[in-house]
């Protein structure tokens, strides 16, 4: 199972992200520059899970590690942000290490960089 690394810009109490598989910004003190970020999830060997569309460019720049899942729907309830995410995440989780991104849409997920040879 990847590892993911939750950006502050996404809510801390969502059932989805409590497994020890999951790492959550606020559990690291807050906010930090992108770059920060980025190179901590690569030092880990993790995901980056944002809204931030910073984080793509680093994703194209870069080889994997780390990988980016952006999440692209706007302001939702969160009813239906969890709804979203526990219907997609299944994918994400099964194709993260073939994409270097993976861009979430309210109704489509989409790969993005395919690394499979």
């Amino acid at each position: 199972m990847p590892r993911f690394l939750i950006d502050v810009n996404l809510p801390y109490r969502f059932s989805l992200w409590h497994s020890p598989d999951y790492v959550h910004m606020h559990d690291l003190g807050g906010r930090w520059p992108d770059r920060q970020i980025w190179d901590y999830a690569r030092d880990h060997d993790m995901t980056v899970v944002s809204k931030d569309a910073d984080f793509s460019d680093l994703a194209i720049l870069s080889a994997p590690p780390p990988r980016f899942v952006h999440i692209r729907f706007g302001n939702v309830r969160m009813r239906d942000f969890h709804a979203i995410l526990t219907r997609d995440w299944p994918w994400v989780c099964e194709n993260i290490g073939r994409y270097r991104i993976i861009r979430m849409y309210a109704d489509r997920v989409e790969g993005v960089g395919d690394d499979t040879p």
